[in-house]
């Protein structure tokens, strides 16, 4: 392991063993169920293609009618048009395996900012514009980029295609709707999925083509080229948590990432901690919710579930082929974790401010209970959010 690396996993709390492999693509729970027949089955094909309108399988359970499956599969609409832009000539299923290639060309030579802080904030103040909730920036690390790439023509790995002389990553979160979260499971809450996926496509498209404009490389990246949470940790977006997701402290586990891998000239932001990992040895909500048990009750660890595991890393680890075989058996996907989780909160509120410097401090177990005693984390009907006003 490289000194570097060591430096940031001191700053971040990773606990990287001499044993670290890094990920292939074509193990990633989606990705196998396309080839793995223990993964592959008839449910999951089905659960897949109801994301489109006329196998959407809609039923009279409550958030699982034609009105739910119909905004989830719109909110959906802009990354799918997005992701298939290629996929027929090409084989790329952009933002899943491959990253984004829709841009034009950029200026010939470098913008000259006067100096690192200036380029950092107008990045910031351009990818708010196009509609980012958060942004961080770390340094590339190349344990976290994937080993191979998934080729769906062929069902194998291919070689990853990025430049691997990028020096900066641009870490890009996206909030989901907190009132959708609190349906889950329904197909109406995966309209917060599909509408984070579609924001983040926009947002990582538009602010990488703003890159090339002012002469430098950008490669927009969703869920394919890397692993995001680790990126995103060293960016200073947030800490990991129990049921394996990013929690930050302004919207919880409540988020979509994506990436950009590029040159331009970037201040990094460092490493925050708000006591998440100090919370979640006391909580174990997610796990107790989970209802497959995919998630651990268990203190961090490196054990190995499956092929889907990564391998080498202390950490709280979700069983992905429990967590996916309920989504698949639902027909929708699942985040009854996120509803559950005490962070999962609006933070705009000041009680709420106030409630996450208790859960970040000594007075943990007193926010943890305040969270049980006052905070409604059962699911609420679908019916009740399309009749608000």
């Amino acid at each position: 392991m490289s000194k570097n690396a060591k430096d940031i996993d001191q700053l971040t709390g990773f606990k990287v063993s001499d044993d670290f492999c890094k990920f292939d693509q074509r193990d990633e729970i989606y990705c196998r169920s396309e080839w793995d027949e223990s993964v592959a089955t008839d449910k999951a094909a089905k659960f897949f293609s109801g994301y489109f309108m006329p196998n959407a399988r809609s039923r009279k359970t409550d958030g699982f009618g034609q009105k739910d499956y119909a905004l989830r599969n719109a909110a959906w609409h802009v990354t799918n048009v997005l992701r298939d832009s290629s996929r027929q000539e090409s084989g790329r299923k952009e933002g899943f395996f491959d990253h984004f290639t829709l841009h034009e060309e950029g200026w010939p030579e470098p913008y000259p900012f006067d100096n690192l802080q200036q380029s950092s904030d107008e990045l910031r103040k351009v990818a708010k514009l196009f509609g980012a909730d958060l942004l961080g920036v770390c340094a590339y690390d190349e344990r976290w980029m994937y080993s191979a790439l998934f080729d769906e023509t062929t069902g194998s790995s291919k070689p990853p295609d990025l430049p691997t002389d990028l020096p900066n990553v641009i870490v890009v979160g996206e909030a989901m709707d907190e009132g959708l979260t609190k349906t889950v499971p329904s197909a109406l809450s995966g309209s917060a999925t599909g509408l984070g996926y579609s924001n983040d496509a926009v947002t990582l498209i538009g602010l990488a083509q703003y890159i090339r404009n002012l002469g430098y490389r950008a490669y927009a990246t969703m869920n394919d080229t890397s692993l995001a949470i680790p990126l995103a940790v060293q960016a200073g977006l947030g800490e990991e948590s129990r049921q394996s997701l990013l929690i930050t402290p302004q919207f919880g586990p409540r988020l979509r990432l994506g990436r950009i891998f590029t040159d331009l000239p970037l201040v990094h932001d460092a490493p925050k901690k708000f006591g998440v990992k100090e919370f979640c040895e006391i909580c174990d909500r997610c796990a107790k919710a989970c209802p497959p048990k995919a998630i651990p009750f268990d203190a961090p660890s490196d054990k190995i579930y499956n092929r889907s595991n990564l391998i080498g890393v202390e950490k709280w680890t979700v069983d992905a082929e429990k967590c996916f075989k309920f989504w698949a058996n639902q027909n929708t996907d699942c985040s009854i974790c996120i509803r559950v989780c005490p962070f999962n909160r609006d933070f705009s509120k000041w009680y709420h401010r106030l409630w996450r410097v208790l859960a970040s401090s000594n007075l943990r177990k007193l926010a943890l209970w305040l969270d049980d005693r006052f905070m409604q984390r059962g699911r609420q009907k679908s019916k009740g959010w399309w009749l608000q006003p």
